[in-house]
């Protein structure tokens, strides 16, 4: 058997989900929230949960499945893992090596791909993967997170970043434009890795990557023409767009020195970053990705907005209060958040019951009118 049978792919899926939820209330903890103690504890790791654990676990599960190698679900396996024994409170030592096992072998997936197609979108995406394992070598190395971030950041963005670039094949994209993408690219890179010796110059050349990189996205990519359509296609285009906003908004704070650590408004850069732009691709992508992965109908329904309006209110509400210094209005945004993400959660599990009942509707009416 060389790939995975779909229904063997859940409790991978069901891993990460468990790093998603202890990270969302690990987060509510920093926030001055009453949690678990379970969670409390782990509020220190809220980044390594939601990151390598969690968007580890589900992004290298897509990448499984894409090139349908068996070898390649150990991605998905040792994130999911990773993220357990951390909250479990396995050694630090067993959680990064598994962290670090997860991101070797999707580097290794990622090399396949290219080997298949050797396309700057792939070249992007290997190195969107390259990333994670740095930053993972980054954490053990130091034993601290803060290396690790920005590494962790350059991950998510080039990974949506690739995966965007390969859509604009489809138009007529200008040359220098294409130049400019890699160039902006290096500059993320660059930052990121001049970040580990000289943080604040490091993060500013970073953020002034993604400031670029929003830049960009909006101009060249194909949700421009998608938000003039209908039903889910102008959906998935309200999602990219406006998590375009929430990456500019970033960059233009991380230029003004905001990533680095210790500073006032990093907590607004960081998820303008991991909220804003990560999870309204994620909100945009869900109905596409999760079928691919789980085999699953997930129609689409106006009510797809819901979550994604919260998500946004809620991050304005956040980044506001952090901005002027209001901690009370910065806590109940990321109260907010939480619910959106809940939202958003709960809406995806009603339509995948939906999609069932439409397809035994389906099944039903078809030999119910077989003679």
């Amino acid at each position: 058997m060389n790939d995975l049978r779909p229904a063997a792919r859940l409790p991978l899926l069901f891993l990460g989900m468990i790093s998603l939820l202890a990270g969302v209330v690990a987060g509510l903890a920093r926030l001055a929230w009453d949690v678990p103690p379970v969670a409390a504890a782990a509020a220190g790791w809220h980044g390594a949960l939601m990151i390598s654990a969690f968007f580890g676990t589900v992004i290298s599960l897509e990448r499984a499945v894409a090139i349908g190698r068996l070898w390649a679900y150990a991605a998905p396996a040792a994130a999911g893992l990773s993220g357990f024994c951390l909250l479990a409170g396995a050694p630090l030592g067993v959680v990064q090596a598994l962290a670090i096992i997860a991101a070797g072998v999707m580097v290794g997936a990622s090399l396949q791909v290219l080997r298949r197609l050797t396309a700057p979108f792939t070249i992007v995406l290997a190195l969107g993967a390259a990333c994670w394992l740095v930053g993972n070598l980054a954490w053990l190395a130091s034993g601290m997170l803060t290396p690790a971030v920005p590494w962790w950041l350059a991950f998510l963005v080039l990974t949506i970043a690739g995966e965007r670039l390969e859509l604009t094949r489809f138009l007529p994209t200008p040359p220098a434009a294409q130049r400019l993408f890699i160039a902006i690219v290096g500059t993320i890179l660059t930052g990121a890795a001049l970040s580990l010796w000289f943080a604040d110059g490091g993060l500013r050349l970073f953020a002034g990557g993604l400031l670029a990189l929003a830049g960009w996205l909006l101009r060249y990519d194909i949700a421009r023409r998608n938000a003039r359509q209908q039903g889910l296609t102008r959906f998935i285009a309200v999602c990219l767009l406006s998590g375009y906003f929430w990456l500019a908004l970033a960059g233009a704070l991380g230029v003004t020195g905001a990533l680095l650590p210790g500073d006032i408004w990093r907590d607004a850069a960081l998820h303008a970053i991991g909220l804003g732009f990560v999870f309204a691709m994620v909100f945009g992508h869900a109905p596409i990705i999760f079928p691919a992965v789980a085999r699953v109908k997930i129609p689409y329904h106006p009510v797809f907005y819901v979550p994604l309006l919260v998500l946004h209110a809620s991050l304005a509400l956040r980044i506001g209060g952090g901005l002027v210094g209001d901690f009370a209005v910065q806590r109940a945004g990321g109260a907010a958040n939480a619910l959106a993400l809940l939202l958003f959660i709960a809406t995806i599990l009603i339509s995948v019951v939906r999609g069932k009942r439409q397809t035994s509707s389906s099944r039903k009416v078809t030999h119910d009118e077989t003679p």
